[in-house]
């Protein structure tokens, strides 16, 4: 019987000894000395850390400075908004787009006296890469560069690309048909991360090798060349906008509204969800339009308004407002004067905000 071997695939190659980079150095200099056998079509997947030490995006901390201090204020020096925060752990979106622990700020493989930031634009500096290793081996490359990153509800992390050069970022299947004969409707493969995923099992973690090859794949470079850029999900497509520990903190009132569809349904589910929680406790409410633009909301108390009771509404209106912050609804609350006899506590308006 003749042995069958397996058949075609890919394969992972480190790229060892390279050298511990600092400002300056030629990265693509050193990739071409150390696998001078690069070819067309390989992927180059460098750890970003390599990529921003040699463009010195680094943060020094000086002797005597506390050092988690210093991380803490780049952290919030990149920060363009805070998705969540437990203690000093802040999970935030960066300036580049990307939603991150610690903005991506890394304080490992590193002399004590610095800390190390995302690169400025990875898919810049993927771009400058694949050119120059071009120039140097004569090899059309493609280049991705990898950052570290945790992945909500799973523990352990694993590498993503936040840079990339000469390869699509997403390889979209939609509408296309399965074997079955079903179309696939929302299906876009983001090679870009499997690649530098698959480039950390041969650079691992403490092993000093920042420079990986995926070699087996071909890819049509894109014109243009977006980059990293169609991977970042954020405005009407982002589910998790908001830590729940952060949602009661990036409550404003909105001074003018404009109509928003669906406003009846959205403050019905809001109420309704909220005095779940205090089944004794029912309100009332009448809807109709806003003069201001908005919709109002009209909530009247069951039972007579006392301290006591009011006390209770104010839970379930806080819910409620919550509730409708989380589903991307502004609103403005204007509780009633004084009490009396009147039942009306309080009106909700909510809406839009103008653009």
């Amino acid at each position: 019987m003749t042995d069958v071997g397996p058949p075609p695939g890919i394969s992972v190659h480190p790229v060892p000894g390279l050298p511990e980079f600092a400002p300056g150095d030629d990265l693509a200099a050193a990739i071409a000395a150390g696998a001078p056998w690069l070819a067309d079509g390989d992927v180059v997947v460098v750890t970003s850390k390599a990529v921003s030490k040699v463009e010195g995006n680094l943060v020094r901390v000086e002797a005597g400075t506390d050092r988690e201090a210093a991380r803490q204020r780049a952290i919030d020096a990149e920060t363009v908004r805070v998705v969540a925060r437990r203690g000093p752990l802040k999970i935030v979106e960066t300036r580049h787009g990307w939603v991150v622990a610690a903005a991506g700020i890394d304080a490992s493989n590193v002399a004590v006296d610095a800390l190390v930031l995302l690169p400025a634009d990875a898919d810049e500096s993927a771009r400058r890469l694949r050119d120059r290793l071009r120039e140097l081996l004569g090899a059309d490359v493609t280049v991705v560069v990898s950052d570290t990153f945790g992945r909500p509800w799973r523990d352990g992390v694993t590498d993503v690309a936040i840079g990339s050069a000469g390869l699509p970022a997403l390889v979209d299947h939609r509408g296309a048909v399965d074997p079955h004969g079903n179309r696939l409707e929302t299906t876009q493969v983001a090679v870009v991360d499997e690649l530098a995923a698959a480039g950390d099992l041969v650079k691992g973690k403490l092993a000093g090798v920042p420079v990986a090859v995926v070699r087996g794949l071909r890819f049509a470079v894109p014109e243009p060349d977006a980059g990293t850029r169609p991977l970042v999900r954020l405005g009407a497509g982002d589910l998790f906008a908001t830590g729940t520990r952060d949602l009661v903190a990036s409550r404003h009132p909105a001074a003018t509204l404009t109509q928003r569809d669906g406003a009846l349904a959205a403050v019905t589910e809001a109420f309704r969800t909220a005095v779940a929680a205090l089944p004794e406790f029912p309100v009332v409410f009448r809807y109709g339009s806003d003069g201001d633009g908005g919709d109002v909301v009209d909530v009247h108390l069951a039972d007579p308004i006392t301290p006591v009771t009011s006390l209770a509404l104010g839970a379930v209106v806080g819910a409620a407002l919550v509730q409708l912050q989380a589903e991307g609804w502004a609103t403005r609350w204007e509780p009633a004067a004084t009490f009396g006899g009147a039942s009306l506590a309080g009106r909700l308006h909510l809406g839009d905000t103008p653009n």
